[in-house]
C-alpha cells in the first residue's frame, strides 16, 4: 500500500505570494487530500468601518488589496450612494469603468507574469511585469497614484481626465495592446505551458456553479455569468459581452484572463470616445436614512459584493464584504486532488487567489 505523506504548501512559498497554507496529502507524487488553514492575515476591516464615519471608510475598504484596491473603493461608493439615494452624473459612470479596466488591465498583465514564473519564465515574468508598468503611469496621471487611487468619493470623482490626457491613454494602451499580444502568443503556445496546464486541474460547469465560482475561475468552466452585466457603471452602454472557455482547466483560466487583458483595453477605448460631458461630483449632505444596500461589481477576479446597512447616524450599523477569492477558494478542494505534486504551484495560481482581500 502506497505511504501516505502530508507536507505544507505555505504560507510562505517561491509560487505563492500569499499567506494561505495548503496542508497536502499525497500518494507517491499524487495529491489525494487537501486541507485549507486560513487566518494569517486577518485585519479587522469590516469591524473597523462600524467604528468609523462614511468618509473614512473609503480609504479603510480600498486598503483591503492593493492589486483591487480601486474596484474595492468604487464598490464601497457605490453601496454608501444607494443608502442616500445619490444620483451620478454620465460622466461620473464612465470615469469609474475607465479606472475599473485600467485596474483590470494591470491586474491581468501581474498575473500572467506570475504565471511565466511560476514554470521558470523569468525573462517573460519581468516582461510582463514592464509592460504593466505602463498602465500604472496611466493610473498615476490620471488619479494621482500608482496602487491606492483615492479617487472616488461619494457623490462622484475627485479627478477628471482630459482632452490631451485621453489622447495619452490611448496611445499607450495601444503599445500595451501590441507588446502584451506578441508574450500572450508565445505563452499560451509554449509546449511547456500546454503540457503543464492542458487537462490539469479541471474544475467542470456543475463543480464550479455548486462551489459557487466567480470570475475568470468561473467563466473559463463555461458559465457566462459576469456582474457587469448588470449595467452597472457605464457597461450598459459598452455592449460588453463575458469572455468563456468551455475546458475549465488551468489552460481555460489563462485563457480567459489573456482574453480579458485585450478586451479590457478595448473598453478603455471605446469609454474614452464616449465619455460625456459634465460633472465629476454631486453635492452630498447629511446622513442617510436608516436603510440598507447591496452592490456588486466585477474585480479583476471576480464579483465583489458589498452589504451596508446604515441607522441614520454617520456610522454604519454592518458592513458585509464577500471578496471573489473567498468564493474561489473552495475549488482547490476540487482541483487538486489527483493532481502530481509539482502540478500544485500552478493549480493554485490559476484561481488567482488574493488572501488578504480573504480574509480582511
Amino acid at each position: 500500500m502506497p505511504t501516505r505523506t502530508t507536507v505544507p504548501f505555505g504560507p510562505q512559498h517561491p509560487v505563492l505570494p500569499e499567506p494561505i497554507q495548503l496542508r497536502l496529502t499525497y500518494e507517491d507524487e499524487k495529491v489525494v487530500e487537501v486541507m485549507p488553514v486560513i487566518g494569517y492575515g486577518h485585519r479587522g476591516i469590516e469591524k473597523a468601518c462600524e467604528l468609523h464615519e462614511y468618509a473614512k471608510n473609503i480609504y479603510v475598504c480600498e486598503r483591503i488589496c492593493g492589486i483591487c484596491s480601486y474596484q474595492h473603493s468604487a464598490t464601497v461608493v457605490e453601496v454608501m450612494e444607494k443608502l442616500w439615494p445619490v444620483e451620478i452624473t454620465p460622466r461620473v459612470k464612465y470615469l469609474r469603468t475607465i479606472w475599473a479596466e485600467m485596474s483590470r488591465t494591470h491586474s491581468h498583465l501581474l498575473w500572467l507574469g506570475l504565471l511565466a514564473d511560476a514554470f521558470g519564465f523569468e525573462s517573460m515574468f519581468l516582461q510582463f511585469w514592464r509592460i504593466r508598468e505602463k498602465v500604472l503611469d496611466l493610473l498615476e496621471m490620471t488619479t494621482g497614484h500608482r496602487v491606492i487611487q483615492s479617487v472616488n468619493v461619494v457623490g462622484g470623482v475627485r479627478r477628471n481626465i482630459s482632452e490631451d490626457q485621453k489622447k495619452i491613454i490611448i496611445d499607450v494602451l495601444e503599445t500595451v495592446r501590441k507588446e502584451s499580444n506578441d508574450l500572450v502568443t508565445v505563452l499560451i503556445n509554449d509546449y511547456t505551458v500546454k503540457a503543464r496546464t492542458v487537462g490539469v486541474g479541471v474544475l467542470t460547469k456543475e463543480q464550479a456553479v455548486s462551489l459557487g465560482c466567480v470570475g475568470p475561475t468561473l467563466r473559463a468552466s463555461g458559465v457566462a455569468e459576469d456582474a457587469r452585466l448588470t449595467g452597472y457603471d457605464a457597461y450598459g452602454e459598452l455592449n460588453y459581452e463575458p469572455i468563456v472557455e468551455n475546458a475549465g482547466d488551468c489552460y481555460a483560466r489563462a485563457l480567459v484572463r489573456a482574453r480579458e487583458l485585450f478586451q479590457a483595453i478595448d473598453l478603455q477605448i471605446v469609454a474614452l470616445g464616449k465619455l460625456p460631458e459634465g460633472e465629476i461630483a454631486v453635492k452630498v449632505k447629511g446622513n442617510p436614512k436608516a436603510n440598507e444596500a447591496i452592490m456588486r461589481t466585477e474585480a479583476p477576479r471576480g464579483e465583489l459584493f458589498y452589504y451596508a446597512k446604515g441607522n441614520g447616524t454617520r456610522n454604519l450599523e454592518r458592513l458585509k464584504i464577500r471578496t471573489p477569492t473567498f468564493a474561489n477558494l473552495p475549488s482547490v478542494l476540487v482541483m487538486l486532488p489527483g493532481c502530481q505534486l509539482a502540478d500544485v504551484p500552478v493549480n493554485v495560481l490559476s484561481i488567482d487567489p488574493c488572501i488578504s482581500c480573504t480574509e480582511r
